[in-house]
């Protein structure tokens, strides 16, 4: 996951929809304004939140930070007119929250009874329209701090969980028939109403787009955009999918979007007789205690908490590729809940991994997020970054690259905004999750290598899959080798997890597989692959029978 700082920069104009965009309607042409999305109308909110270039946060923070208090205070202030401020969005009290979870009831009948041929119609014009839009996604993506390089990440990612392929499965897992003594059987599954989204703060709009496949279910939904990063979430909402619907013919208030406080906005929706689940995307501890309040409320909590993945590299393992894939550790600067966060290294090959890391490293670099090259997010808050480092030391590890702050330019200094990508090696497995930074998610460029003590192969490989199925976490594991034997014991004995991954790039996506969900502290008591589509539904089976006896049919004839 990405920047948890509010940013962007001057965007584009918005592309024509079929219906009236509300992303240009206030007096400053430069400055996107969305009010609350409620009903099918753009409502007033109680105040407004405004965005302010990612840009300017690496150029002159202390400009930005005046620029958006200024706005706070007046919006009508000439800081309306500065280059760095480039949106806006209302905020939603507890009345216009109870009035989108209304809007949404009211939708929810309607919208359950369309055909899933149309609705499923939906998934297909979204990606219609991300393709047509890919200049305008991206940079709103830019504009909020995400480096060009993964908002093109972001949007591949999409690509992949609205492709036909994955489209095509999801139609056939939520409709199947079969022929059997003269009945037609179905089993299909049923949308569970209203679902309320609370997207996170640090990638609010690709995991805002996963609404639509909630949508295709035949929910009615609302989605909270993040109070200090809205805008993308509002752009893709109001002037993206809301069109389409309207295009379907949706009723009002099949969608609706707000601007809310996390805690006010999810006190609501627990409280709410109205909805029905809740996507919750967040960390662990909160999400867990989340998840019992759904629960004790007689809602559905659909969990996508922290990851801890894992990358295991065996002995005749690509090195070259499997130090590739272990540097999309840094991406983002690890602010990405699906990058890894550990590797376990077969011994053999340890030493010739270190070394190839350490070289790929260096092509990991800070900068703006329009230049094309750059990887790396600053990070604001780096206390724990450092604690986690020192308790490494302190237990015997030791730094192969990176440790310091660094300036824009990767110059290193005590003061910079960015951190360097950096490798800890710890040598043996017995003691391995004493580490910190081994045991738990770190949300920083930080990746440990985990060194295993020689032992036979037989002994090692037994140790490996005991070593990733008894991690806390469970979103996502990587293998890299070329043994088939090998492959076939992770395939048949790994059961921690969402996704398994095999010489291939951890943080991918592909179709057909899940995009997200884990076990454990990632998915909690109910964790699992999570295809939202079917997460926000449920299974019912019908019997329509012809010519048959009740009374043959249970005692036979």
């Amino acid at each position: 996951m990405l920047l948890d700082e509010s940013a962007g920069r001057t965007s584009t104009a918005n592309s024509s929809t079929a219906a009236p965009s509300a992303g240009d309607r206030h007096d400053s042409d430069s400055l996107r304004s969305y009010p609350l999305y409620i009903g099918g109308k753009d409502i007033e909110g109680d105040d407004w939140v405004y965005t302010v270039s990612g840009r300017s946060l690496l150029e002159d923070v202390f400009t930005s930070v005046s620029l958006k208090r200024a706005l706070e205070k007046d919006p009508h202030s000439e800081a309306a007119h500065h280059p760095y401020v480039v949106g806006r969005c209302a905020i939603a009290d507890d009345a216009a929250i109870d009035l989108a979870s209304e809007a949404a009831a009211a939708a929810a009948p309607g919208w359950a009874a369309v055909p899933l041929g149309r609705r499923m119609r939906l998934g297909t014009r979204f990606r219609e329209e991300l393709l047509r839009r890919k200049d305008e996604f991206i940079q709103m993506l830019v504009d909020e701090a995400h480096p060009v390089k993964l908002a093109r990440w972001e949007l591949s990612c999409l690509l992949q969980i609205y492709s036909e392929e994955s489209l095509g499965w999801y139609r056939q897992q939520m409709h199947t028939e079969f022929r059997h003594g003269g009945r037609r059987l179905i089993v299909r599954r049923q949308p569970d109403g209203v679902v309320g989204f609370n997207p996170p703060q640090n990638a609010p709009l690709p995991s805002a787009a996963l609404a639509v496949l909630a949508l295709m279910a035949g929910n009615a939904v609302v989605v909270r955009a993040p109070r200090s990063i809205a805008l993308s979430t509002m752009w893709l909402l109001r002037d993206v999918v809301a069109p389409l619907l309207d295009e379907l013919g949706a009723p009002p208030g099949t969608l609706n979007a707000v601007c809310g406080n996390p805690k006010q906005t999810l006190d609501r929706w627990v409280e709410s007789p109205l909805i029905d689940d809740i996507f919750y995307i967040g960390g662990s501890q909160e999400g867990l205690r989340f998840e019992q309040r759904c629960v004790a409320n007689g809602k559905k909590p659909i969990l996508e908490l922290a990851g801890n993945d894992g990358i295991v590299v065996w002995s005749d393992a690509d090195v070259p590729k499997a130090a590739e894939a272990i540097t999309e550790a840094f991406f983002g600067s690890g602010q990405i809940c699906m990058v890894p966060n550990y590797v376990l290294a077969h011994p053999d090959v340890a030493e010739a991994l270190i070394d190839e890391v350490r070289e790929q490293v260096k092509t990991v670099r800070p900068g703006y997020p329009e230049d094309e090259d750059v990887l790396l997010s600053p990070v604001r808050r780096s206390e724990r970054f450092f604690a986690l480092l020192q308790q490494a030391l302190d237990n015997g590890g030791t730094i192969v690259t990176g440790g310091r702050r660094t300036e824009l330019d990767g110059t290193p200094s005590e003061t910079g905004v960015f951190l360097e990508p950096t490798v800890v090696r710890v040598d043996g497995m017995a003691g391995a999750r004493s580490y910190d930074l081994v045991r738990q998610e770190t949300f920083f460029p930080l990746i440990p290598i985990v060194v295993a003590e020689r032992a036979p192969d037989e002994e090692l490989l037994e140790r490996f899959i005991d070593f990733v199925n008894t991690n806390e976490y469970g979103l996502r594991n990587s293998l890299w080798t070329a043994s088939e034997d090998v492959i076939d014991a992770f395939v048949a004995q790994v059961v921690n997890g969402g996704l398994l991954k095999i010489n291939d790039s951890h943080i991918g996506f592909l179709p057909y597989l899940p995009s997200h969900g884990g076990t454990g502290l990632t998915g909690g008591a109910f964790g699992e692959a999570n295809y939202p589509i079917l997460k926000t539904s449920h299974v019912q089976g019908i019997s329509i029978a012809r010519d048959v006896s009740p009374r043959d049919a249970v005692f036979g004839s």
